[in-house]
């Protein structure tokens, strides 16, 4: 006998809120945000194209580190991984390829960092004050981890690139312009000689022999004898219409309008498209941009894609100027302070 009792083990288990489970979240998330569905699309790089340059083109104040070509890398990483990170080493910046990060209080506080370099990257660690992290669409539960849009949209996306694959195969393998053509009876030799004629894959005619001639050797039917068309009819499985839609959803993810894409879009659309883009994709992501390179660098800074981007209403800005030139006129005639007409209307006179 035992001389004593065995204690029951009790047995330990992780919580879903655990350290174990925020890790393999955390690792989940960066492997979808990396690999994430429909990034070869041209609809998904367009939108990616129009972010590099909104932002590439951002008037920067306060440092010289930010570079058009450090902006458009970050809005690359952003676009299509949620998160981009840039290692400063002296008085520039390197990108990195792969990161891993220690948090406290959900800010981090240390990386793991892997730079890349031509024959081999290498692994730096460094403090959170040596690192510029930016990130978007972040999840309350880890807001260390960005998310990109893709992957905000994934339903979409996952559908867009289905489509795209499923017209890829029919285009690739489909007989378009294939078509069957009946024929009277006739030796299987000749047959196979007149069929062997057509030697393209795309667009080649099939013979088959006539299933109505009579026995006696009568004429077939002329019905008997018409080609029938075997081309693919995809017009009732409404693609155009899912891959329109498709295609709507992913730009209105990024902030573009669908009607920028559209053949019969106007001027007009087109210059509300590219104000859209500024004002409510690209500047939000500017601000983040600049709060987190003034926290690292010491300095305040500031980005700006307005500006350069044009994205503003040029004759709508002349006319409030001149609207505004004349009412401070009138202000002054009357002796009414323009500092607090101003205000009681909400506006700043500097």
């Amino acid at each position: 006998m035992w001389p004593f009792k065995r204690k029951e083990k009790i047995e330990t288990r992780s919580s879903g809120t655990g350290y174990t489970t925020q890790v393999m979240q955390a690792r989940a998330d960066y492997i979808t945000g990396v690999d994430g569905v429909a990034e070869l699309t041209g609809t998904v790089q367009g939108c990616v194209s129009l972010w590099e340059g909104g932002l590439s083109l951002a008037d920067v104040d306060g440092t010289d580190m930010l570079t058009p070509f450090h902006l458009a890398l970050a809005a690359r990483a952003l676009a299509l991984r949620g998160e981009c990170v840039f290692y400063m080493a002296g008085d520039r910046l390197i990108p990195a390829s792969d990161w891993d990060l220690t948090t406290r209080f959900t800010r981090p506080v240390a990386y793991r960092l892997g730079l890349p370099d031509t024959g081999g990257g290498k692994s730096v660690t460094a403090l959170a004050a040596e690192v510029l992290h930016f990130r978007i669409g972040a999840d309350v539960n880890m807001p260390y981890v960005g998310q990109s849009p893709l992957r905000r949209a994934r339903l979409t996306a996952g559908l867009l690139q289905v489509i795209e694959m499923a017209l890829q195969e029919v285009y690739a393998n489909a007989p378009l312009g294939s078509s069957v053509i009946p024929m009277p009876e006739q030796p299987e030799t000749d047959m196979n000689d007149l069929a062997r004629g057509f030697r393209q894959f795309r667009g080649k005619v099939l013979v088959r022999e006539s299933v109505h001639v009579a026995a006696a050797g009568g004429p077939a039917p002329q019905t008997d004898l018409k080609p029938n068309d075997i081309s693919p009819d995809l017009s009732r499985s409404m693609t155009k219409e899912s891959l329109a839609s498709a295609r709507a959803s992913i730009e209105m993810v990024y902030g573009v309008l669908p009607g920028l894409s559209n053949p019969s879009t106007t001027g007009p659309m087109v210059r509300e498209a590219q104000r859209h883009l500024a004002q409510w994709a690209l500047m939000p992501v500017a601000a983040m941009i600049a709060q987190e390179a003034s926290d690292k660098l010491g300095a305040p800074v500031a980005l700006d894609v307005m500006r350069p981007l044009q994205a503003f209403d040029a004759g709508g800005r002349a006319r409030a100027l001149s609207a505004i030139v004349q009412t401070l006129a009138l202000a002054k005639e009357a002796g009414v302070d323009p500092d607090t007409a101003m205000k009681l209307v909400d506006w700043d006179s500097v």
